[in-house]
C-alpha cells in the first residue's frame, strides 16, 4: 500500500474518533432555533392539528379554545395517541395571572373490583381480559368531558363549541395524507389491533395495510365527531356514541356501562405550586404524580450548584438520580386519586422532610433501591400520551396533556364509533406491589376502586419568570419518563442557561426506584461518566432509549413566543 494512501487512511480515522468523541456535545449544540411567533403559538405533535389552533386564535379564540380544537384534530390525525376515548389534564394559566387545572382524566368503571385483574391462583392475568388489552382494560373516558368543561368556564366566548369541532370532523370525513412514520407504526400494531373487528378494519384496512401517501379516512368517527358538534359533549355520555359504547362492551365482557358514562365528571383542582432556585413553578396535584415528584426532586437538587457541576457530568447525575429514586419511592406509597385516599402533598413537599431525604445520598456511591423506601412522613402510568402547549396574543397559556395509555391503547375500537379507548386501568396498582406494563411499582392507595381515578405520571407544567409573569410551559409524553424529560428541561433552562428547543433537545436520564436501573440515551452519556456512575455501582439499562418526548413553549422579554417540538418526535410549533 503506498504511503500517501496509509497517510489518508489514519487521518481519516483520527478525524472520525474526533466526531464520536463529539457526539455527545453535538446532541445539544446541533439543536435547530426555536420557531419565532411575535403574536401567538401553537407547539403540538402533528402539523394539521397545530394549524387549526392557530386558525381558531386567529378567528377571535383564546388559548383554551385552541387547546379544545388541537385535541379533537389529534384525535384524528394522531391515533396511537391523541383521544376522545381517553383522558388527561390541562393547565391555564389566564392572562390576569389566575391559574387553573383541571382533571379530565379516566374512571374505573362501577363494576371494577380490586381484584379485576387478578386470576383464581392470584397471578395477574395477561393477554385479553388483563390490564393492558382488550374491553375490560379501559377507564371511563374524561377526555370529551374535560374539554367541555375548560370551554364553559374559560373559552373566549368568541368561538362556538361547533367551530371547535368541526375542524377535526372534517378530517376524519375527508381524510388525511398518511406519512411513513404513521403508516408503519400501524402495521407494528398489527397483531392486537387485528384482534378488534372495527380496530382491524379502519386502522390495518382488513389486513391490505395502509402505505405512506395513501389517503386516511375515519368515516365512525366522523359521525360521532358530528353527533358531538351538534349536541354537545354530553352527547359522548348519553347519546347514541354512549350506547354504541356500552353495548360493545356488554356484548365483550367489558366493563363499562351506560351508567358509568353517564356518572363521568371532569374537576377543577386546586394546582400545585413550588418554587426552584426562586421561579414559581406551576404544574398538577394529584391524581398526577408528576408534579409532586419534580417539586420534591428540584427541591432536593437545590442543596447542590448544579450549575457548576455541567450539563451531563456523573456529579449532576449522580445527585439527580438518587433524588429521583427516593421521589419515586415515595409515589409508590403515598400517591393516589385524592377523592378516594389521604394523599399526604403538604408533608411530601415539607422543606425539612426533603432534607432529611437528600441526606441519604451519597456523593459518591448509588443507594441500592432495595435500601430505599419511602419516607416517613408526619400525619395522614402509557408511554403513549401526547402533549402540546399554546399561547396566544393576549397572554393566556395553556399545557395539556391526555393519553389512552399504551400505543393505541387497548387496541378496542368501539364499534359504530371510530374510537379506540384506553388501557388506563393498568396505571391502577393491577396487584398492590407489583409491576405495571412500565415496571412501576403501586401500593395499596392506588389499587381498583369503583369511579376512582388511577395515578398519572402527566406533568402538564408552567414556569413563571420572578416577575410573575410565564416564561415558559412544557409537558411530555412518556409514561413515568414524562416526569424526567418535564423535570430536566425545567433544570436546563434554569440551571443550565439553555432556550426552551435546546432544554427539550438534551441528553436526558431517569431512574424511578424500580427497576434500580439508570435509563440513558444513545450519546447522551459520555464512556468516562458511565464509568465513574458504574464505579458508584449504578446499574444500567441493557440498552440506551428515548427519554420521553416534551414539547414547549418559551415567551421572551420581548413577548416573542418560542416553539419547540422535540427532536426525538414528530410534530410541529405554528405561530404568526
Amino acid at each position: 500500500m503506498k504511503k500517501t494512501t496509509i497517510q489518508i487512511i489514519l487521518v481519516c480515522f483520527v478525524f472520525a474518533s474526533f466526531i464520536f468523541s463529539l457526539a455527545p456535545l453535538q446532541a445539544v449544540a446541533a439543536t435547530p432555533e426555536p420557531v419565532r411567533g411575535k403574536h401567538a403559538m401553537v407547539a403540538s405533535q402533528h402539523e394539521l392539528a397545530s394549524k387549526i389552533g392557530i386558525d381558531i386564535i386567529k378567528k377571535g379564540g383564546n388559548a383554551v379554545d385552541a387547546a379544545i380544537a388541537v385535541g379533537l384534530a389529534l384525535a384524528v390525525v394522531y391515533p396511537e395517541a391523541g383521544n376522545i376515548g381517553g383522558g388527561g389534564f390541562m393547565m391555564i394559566r389566564q392572562k390576569d395571572g389566575k391559574t387553573f387545572a383541571i382533571d379530565y382524566r379516566e374512571k374505573a368503571p362501577l363494576a371494577a373490583t380490586r381484584d379485576v385483574f387478578v386470576d383464581k391462583d392470584g397471578n395477574l392475568i395477561r393477554g385479553e381480559g388483563s390490564s393492558t388489552i382488550g374491553y375490560r382494560a379501559s377507564g371511563v373516558p374524561g377526555t370529551l368531558a374535560g374539554f367541555d368543561l375548560a370551554f364553559r368556564k374559560h373559552g373566549s366566548g368568541k368561538i362556538t363549541w361547533k367551530q371547535l369541532v368541526q375542524p377535526a370532523r372534517l378530517l376524519a370525513q375527508n381524510g388525511y395524507v398518511l406519512t411513513d412514520r404513521l403508516a408503519n407504526l400501524l402495521i407494528a400494531f398489527k397483531e392486537h389491533l387485528a384482534k378488534y373487528p372495527d380496530s382491524n378494519r379502519i386502522f390495518l384496512n382488513n389486513g391490505k395495510y395502509f402505505q405512506e401517501g395513501d389517503l386516511f379516512k375515519q368515516p365512525e368517527l366522523a359521525q360521532t365527531l358530528s353527533r358531538v358538534e351538534v349536541q354537545g359533549a354530553k352527547e359522548f355520555y348519553t347519546g347514541k356514541t354512549a350506547q354504541l359504547i356500552a353495548a360493545d362492551m356488554k356484548a365483550n365482557n367489558g366493563l363499562i356501562t351506560l351508567e358509568d358514562l353517564k356518572k363521568y365528571e371532569a374537576k377543577e383542582r386546586t394546582p400545585l405550586r413550588g418554587t426552584y432556585r426562586g421561579y414559581e413553578i406551576l404544574t398538577m396535584p394529584p391524581p398526577s404524580s408528576g408534579g409532586i415528584v419534580m417539586l420534591q426532586v428540584l427541591r432536593m437538587l437545590e442543596a447542590y450548584d448544579v450549575k457548576a457541576m455541567g450539563h451531563n457530568s456523573a456529579a449532576k447525575y449522580q445527585v439527580l438520580i438518587e433524588a429521583s429514586r427516593r421521589a419515586f419511592a415515595d409515589r409508590a406509597e403515598f400517591m393516589a386519586d385524592p377523592d378516594f385516599a389521604d394523599v399526604p402533598v403538604a408533608n411530601l413537599l415539607d422543606k425539612t422532610y426533603l432534607e432529611k431525604r437528600r441526606a441519604t445520598i451519597d456523593l459518591s456511591k448509588a443507594t441500592a433501591s432495595t435500601e430505599i423506601g419511602h419516607g416517613q412522613i408526619a400525619g395522614s402510568e402509557g408511554t403513549e400520551t401526547t402533549h402540546y402547549t399554546i399561547a396566544d396574543a393576549a397572554g393566556n397559556v395553556v399545557s395539556n396533556t391526555y393519553t389512552i395509555n399504551d400505543l393505541y391503547g387497548s387496541r378496542v375500537t368501539a364499534k359504530g364509533t371510530g374510537v379506540l379507548l384506553n388501557d388506563e386501568m393498568d396505571d391502577f396498582a393491577a396487584k398492590p406491589g407489583k409491576a405495571n406494563l412500565y415496571g412501576l411499582i403501586q401500593g395499596e392507595r392506588n389499587a381498583v376502586q369503583p369511579q376512582k381515578r388511577p395515578l398519572s405520571s402527566m406533568t402538564p407544567t408552567i414556569v413563571l419568570k420572578k416577575d410573575g409573569s410565564v416564561w415558559f410551559a412544557l409537558g411530555a409524553r412518556g409514561g413515568p419518563r414524562i416526569i424526567s424529560a418535564v423535570m430536566q428541561s425545567v433544570i436546563n433552562v434554569i440551571d443550565h442557561g439553555m432556550d426552551i428547543q435546546t432544554a427539550i433537545d438534551a441528553p436526558r436520564v431517569h431512574h424511578q426506584w424500580f427497576p434500580d436501573e439508570i435509563n440513558y440515551e444513545m450519546y447522551g452519556m459520555s464512556p468516562d461518566t458511565m464509568k465513574i456512575l458504574s464505579s458508584y455501582g449504578h446499574k444500567f439499562a441493557g440498552r440506551p432509549g428515548n427519554i420521553a418526548s416534551a414539547t414547549g413553549i418559551m415567551i421572551d422579554d420581548d413577548g416573542v413566543k418560542l416553539g419547540a417540538i422535540d427532536s426525538r418526535s414528530d410534530g410541529e410549533a405554528i405561530g404568526y
